[in-house]
């Protein structure tokens, strides 16, 4: 037998000088890993309101509620306005008033845009509402949410089940265009508006989370970011947790323009004074430099340079001409034309309107 046949014994292990040893992975807790899931969530999420009392806006809307939900005489209800104004928080707040901590088993929450065939609305909701649950009592709850995506055909088909289903379920539609839901399903709901939400309602909620959060942010930068949420409570807290990410030191305000890639108004401010005083050649290269150089989007600083053609005293006949021109040229944009041939027709619209002041002033 030759040497090669007899198995050597494997080789001692080799000792790195000044190398760490192996770190021993220790389990998380249930404790930790709930704590680790909640600090990951979005802050959308994290601070939902939880109960009706916790809602800071449309409290006549929610005074309606509470009475009809402590008298047991909830109808079917439609729920429209615009998007983060707090229509999906309120119906969730309402359901968790009603059910308290089991409510998931006495709700059903679906979102039309997803599933939204008649096949959902004949198999999912009408199994649903047809059969009871095991040691529960009262009525139970339907969520809808985004509505209007709807098909025709699903509408229809949920007119019948609303009727058929009344004495052991209630629905809730949600939506942001209530012109979308067929009159049938209007008519068979009583319909809450939902206004874009004040500054000062979002003030007290948003201050609320930056102290949880232990977020710094200048009073600058607070200001700006209530007044770039334009009433939607979901947009200003995920401009908010993005820029806390991005800047965890401070958030100024060049840092919240920087983040959400909104113009920063100084130069807006250069743009539309150069616009009112200068040459067509000159005019036109400050907003070619503040658009591509800068990277902004021409409809973005449309829509500031309209709120600074408002705020500004200007003639009568050039700003409205003004106004018309600037609602053109976002059509335009939205058309995807050239933005370049429509930086031009910016800075012509400008010239143009100082002609008409001139004819104003003669």
């Amino acid at each position: 037998m030759s040497a090669m046949d007899v198995d050597a014994p494997p080789p001692p292990p080799v000792t790195i000088a000044g190398a760490l040893p192996e770190t021993l992975s220790v389990p998380l807790t249930k404790k930790q890993k709930q704590a680790r899931t909640l600090a990951a969530r979005p802050w959308v999420e994290k601070y939902r309101p939880n109960t009706l009392d916790e809602l800071v806006a449309h409290k006549e809307i929610v005074g309606v509620l509470r009475r009809l939900i402590q008298n047991d005489k909830l109808p079917h209800t439609l729920l429209y306005g615009p998007p983060g104004t707090g229509k999906t928080s309120t119906i969730l707040a309402a359901a968790k008033d009603m059910y308290g901590p089991g409510y998931k088993n006495m709700t059903l929450e679906l979102n039309a845009s997803d599933d939204r065939g008649i096949d959902v609305v004949r198999n999912e909701i009408k199994e649903f509402a047809g059969t009871r649950r095991l040691f529960s009592s009262g009525i139970k709850l339907i969520v809808l949410d985004e509505a209007d995506m709807m098909t025709n055909d699903a509408q229809f088909a949920l007119r019948r089940i609303i009727e058929k289903y009344t004495a052991n379920c209630r629905f809730c539609l949600i939506c942001n265009y209530a012109n979308k839901i067929i009159p049938a399903l209007q008519s068979r709901c009583t319909k809450f508006r939902f206004s874009p939400l004040d500054p000062e309602q979002v003030r007290g909620r948003v201050e609320f989370i930056v102290e949880q959060e232990k977020v710094t942010i200048t009073r600058d930068a607070f200001e700006a970011l209530l007044k770039m949420g334009r009433g939607d409570m979901r947009r200003v807290l995920n401009v908010l947790q993005s820029a806390a990410v991005a800047y965890p030191q401070e958030i100024t305000f060049e840092a919240l323009f920087l983040v959400t890639g909104n113009p920063v108004p100084k130069h807006i401010d250069a743009v539309f004074q150069s616009l009112l005083n200068d040459t067509f050649s000159v005019a036109r290269q400050t907003l070619h430099d503040v658009c591509v150089l800068k990277g902004y989007a021409l409809p973005d600083v449309l829509t500031l340079l309209n709120e600074r053609v408002l705020d500004t005293q200007l003639p009568r006949r050039m700003k409205a001409h003004l106004l018309a021109k600037l609602a053109d040229l976002e059509y335009r944009c939205a058309s995807a034309t050239s933005e370049k041939l429509q930086l031009s027709s910016l800075v012509g619209a400008f010239v143009a309107a100082r002609g008409v002041a001139s004819a104003e002033d003669a």
